[in-house]
């Protein structure tokens, strides 16, 4: 459903969000977020700039530099990031990809989708980073990439 951009910044959007919160709010590099997030650096630095550029993240060159976010991480959602990376239009989109779906002129899978869809929008309007920083520190989830 979403792009890899979006995946991408929702990750290290992540990562940022428990990192700093960890460690007295210092800045988080951008080759430790790529490395342990396995996203290319380039890549994941175009995708930090539009995140800064958005005011999500803020972002301080030097030695020390790196990314912190600009929002506090109880009152970020995941839909915010999602907004500004893929827009919301995800949300209208086909599933299967016809041109022509609605309600009046559903394809075969409309009404099906449209409830997945409904439910994955209002779970990233609730969730915030603050949430999923907690699911992490509890051990409910991982963040950091790991190979197999």
């Amino acid at each position: 459903m979403f792009s890899r951009t979006c995946q991408y910044a929702l990750q290290a959007v992540l990562y940022i969000a428990l990192h700093t919160r960890n460690n007295g709010g210092r800045m988080i590099g951008l080759k430790e977020i790529s490395a342990s997030q396995d996203i290319p650096l380039h890549f994941l630095s175009k995708i930090l700039q539009i995140l800064v550029k958005n005011k999500i993240l803020t972002s301080t060159k030097g030695p020390s530099g790196g990314f912190a976010l600009n929002i506090s991480s109880d009152n970020l959602t995941l839909l915010e990031i999602v907004q500004v990376i893929d827009g919301l239009d995800i949300f209208d989109r086909c599933g299967i990809g016809m041109k022509i779906c609605s309600d009046k002129a559903p394809c075969p899978i409309h009404q099906d989708y449209k409830i997945v869809k409904n439910k994955i929008r209002s779970l990233l309007e609730k969730k915030t980073l603050s949430e999923l920083c907690e699911d992490v520190q509890r051990g409910k989830s991982i963040v950091t990439y790991v190979k197999d």
